[in-house]
């Protein structure tokens, strides 16, 4: 019989640390969280010391029964859930609901799955870390009051169905606002001009790209200014003033945290964050290998840590230097990222065998696991490589007083290069120089050409570069990223088209509403400083009520002033102006998951609805049908004829109503300015006076 008890959080880990530990140890797991507040309730007395009221979750009743059986044969039982907080709440959670005060218990963490890791957890079990415990219970408890106090204020005012969370409607307000940004754009016009240029003995001619004048860097911002610079150097002698030979270092890249994982992954593999998330937790709990068994992959992926520990560090400079060759070996000081947000009690994700090449392992992963594992594999052994070394040349050259550059580089030392690049990978000017290139050399104008560019505005946010503003704004912990773009992408706050985010109409209502009456939950500075407190909580600093305490008073008061001020705000049926073709009754405007549409008044005798098109008394200036506002499959809004698709005119932004005196396009609305459709005219001009002149 089993003299002590393991237990674990994933079924998936069972097997394969049962057989790490031998027949003295029973393995078993409790899938995940076994007790936690009510659904029915916001399950946080406020009235006592904001002492919350835990329950056993539906349906574990079972699992709690069959671990006690197993408490009750062991002498010892060893908690091995995750190592960080949740998993820590998680085992606090079985002390209590196995009743484990009077029985032998003791808490093992391991980073990776692997038999030296887990053994070695056995020889340094612990106590559960009430610090860690009580992090995670101020986080659920405000998570929980911001969910339930505010909630049923969006199910009142707008429909049912809809949420609000600490980080997710945050996370909503960052969309919202690069949106805004990105429709108030006004592009600028800006040209470049690129001089071909042949060098006397060179076959190939050198593409010099106009840099500025005798005074410093000049931006040609008109046709006018471009066609000055061609009259002075179309006929004067091109000549070198400055050739400059260099050397650049690359620096090789950090390992992987959760949050580098899923960008990269989102860029490189086009993986969701749910995706990466759910493939790097199979990787991390055991994939079976043919003639190895099942066996952890890669480390603990949850971390915002790039630390490697010595024993992977020693074992990665003897693999390079076998593989590679010694001259491949990086540096053996550790280069650390520190931004004073970091929880450093986990090493970066990186396999936990660099020994385990990804084509060896290759036939036991579905194409996904494989692609993942692969990249983790690359991006760790690339860290612990030496730089990349590249030879630089530049080169001044004036004409009539007028600067242009040429600059090219040319690999030499790939270091971690031969091993991993990224999509983001800088690329390297066609150019190439002669040897010979200097001031004496001669160049002959072959043609010069004078290209029109109009500035862009700022990109959408993909979910990997929203990935990237949370972690830099310090908003939620590596854990907290991929549910919360899973929930606002699922209440339809916001739609996935080709990579790129956008806000739907209920999200904008939604981050209207939420600005309106709750600035401090959205407030992206609050959000970050409650991470810190948090911090705070784990390093034993303060004290996990007083959070909760100081927090909750004030959200009381915001909702209940918002249950007042707020009542305009009712979304009520409309009537949409059209009368039901069946019955005759009076079409209203309804909410639905996918937005709006029009139902019969008539209902339920008459169940007659369709989709409903918010005129907004603009004409199609292609056939002089309405422009409506509509929104694609995926809820995004844009603007288009009524009589489509006979008419297929279509634009993101709302349109004027007036046409561009230049091109005769539609104006269209951006901030206070209107601008022509037509991105070849460039037209601008301002709203106010566009107004004035009607």
């Amino acid at each position: 019989m089993a003299k002590y008890l393991v237990i674990v959080e994933s079924p998936a880990k069972v097997k394969t640390i049962k057989k790490f530990l031998g027949p003295n140890y029973e393995v078993a797991a409790s899938n995940g969280h076994v007790r936690d507040l009510p659904k029915s309730s916001m399950g946080i007395d406020v009235e006592h010391d904001y002492e919350p009221k835990y329950i056993t979750i539906r349906g574990k009743g079972d699992i709690l029964a069959n671990l006690r059986k197993e408490v009750k044969k062991a002498e010892k039982v060893y908690l091995a859930t995750d190592p960080d907080r949740e998993g820590e709440a998680i085992a606090w959670h079985l002390y209590e609901a196995l009743k484990l005060a009077n029985k032998k218990t003791y808490r093992i963490t391991f980073n990776e799955i692997t038999k030296n890791a887990v053994k070695e957890s056995l020889k340094n079990a612990r106590e559960i870390n009430m610090d860690l415990v009580d992090a995670q219970q101020v986080r659920r408890c405000l998570d929980r009051m911001v969910g339930y106090r505010i909630s049923p204020l969006l199910w009142a005012k707008i429909k049912r169905g809809l949420s609000a969370g600490r980080v997710q409607s945050v996370a909503l307000r960052i969309i919202c606002d690069r949106e805004d940004a990105i429709n108030a754009f006004i592009p600028e016009e800006y040209w470049t001009v690129d001089a071909t240029l042949t060098v006397e003995g060179e076959k190939k001619p050198l593409t010099a790209k106009y840099y500025g004048n005798t005074k410093g860097k000049q931006t040609l911002k008109t046709e006018e200014e471009v066609q000055e610079v061609l009259k002075k150097v179309e006929k004067a002698p091109f000549s070198i003033t400055e050739v400059k030979y260099g050397e650049r270092t690359k620096k090789s890249p950090l390992p992987f945290t959760t949050s580098t994982l899923q960008q990269e992954a989102s860029k490189a593999l086009n993986f969701s964050t749910q995706k990466t998330m759910r493939l790097a937790q199979q990787l991390y709990e055991g994939i079976d290998i043919k003639g190895v068994g099942t066996v952890g992959l890669i480390t603990y992926l949850r971390t915002d840590s790039t630390r490697v520990s010595e024993e992977a560090m020693a074992q990665a400079k003897t693999y390079i230097g076998e593989k590679y060759g010694e001259n491949y070996v990086g540096a053996t000081e550790e280069s650390k990222k520190n931004s004073g947000k970091i929880q450093d009690a986990h090493e970066a994700i990186r396999p936990t065998d660099i020994a385990r090449n990804p084509v060896l392992v290759k036939d036991s992963l579905s194409r996904d696991l494989f692609r993942l594992y692969q990249l983790i594999w690359k991006r760790f052994v690339a860290s612990r490589m030496a730089n990349a070394v590249y030879d630089t040349t530049s080169v001044s050259i004036e004409a009539a007083g007028e600067i242009f550059h040429v600059a090219a580089s040319k690999v030499k030392f790939d270091g971690f290069m031969s091993v991993y690049t990224t999509e983001d990978e800088e690329k390297e000017d066609n150019n190439v120089l002669g040897k010979s290139l200097d001031k004496n050399s001669k160049l002959t104008l072959g043609e010069i050409t004078p290209t029109q560019h109009f500035t862009q505005p700022p990109a959408h946010f993909t979910e990997a570069s929203l990935v990237h503003a949370l972690e830099e704004l310090g908003i939620g912990r590596p854990s907290t990223y991929a549910p919360t773009i899973t929930t606002i992408l699922a209440r339809r706050y916001i739609a996935k088209e080709n990579r790129n985010l956008y806000v739907t109409e209920l999200g904008d209502v939604v981050n209207h509403m939420m600005n309106e009456a709750f600035p401090t939950i959205v407030d992206v500075t609050f959000t970050a400083n409650m991470e810190a407190l948090l911090d705070a909580v784990e390093e034993g600093k303060m004290e996990w009520k007083s959070i909760v305490a100081n927090f909750y008073p004030d959200l009381d008061a915001a909702v209940v002033q918002a249950e007042k001020n707020l009542e305009h705000v009712t979304i009520e049926d409309e009537h949409s102006g059209e009368n039901c073709e069946l019955c005759g009754k009076p079409m209203l405007i309804k909410y639905g998951p996918h937005g709006r549409f029009q139902a019969c008044s008539g209902f339920p005798e008459c169940r007659n609805t369709k989709p409903y098109f918010e005129k907004i008394n603009v004409p199609c200036p292609k056939c002089g049908n309405d422009i409506v506002l509509k929104k694609t499959k995926k809820g995004r809004k844009y603007y288009g004829c009524m009589s489509n698709p006979e008419c297929d005119f279509m634009v993101w932004q709302r349109p004027s109503g007036e046409n561009c005196p230049r091109c005769n396009g539609a104006l269209l609305i951006k901030g206070n300015k209107l601008v022509c459709s037509n991105e070849e005219c460039g037209y601008i001009t301002e709203k106010k006076t566009q107004e004035t002149n009607k």
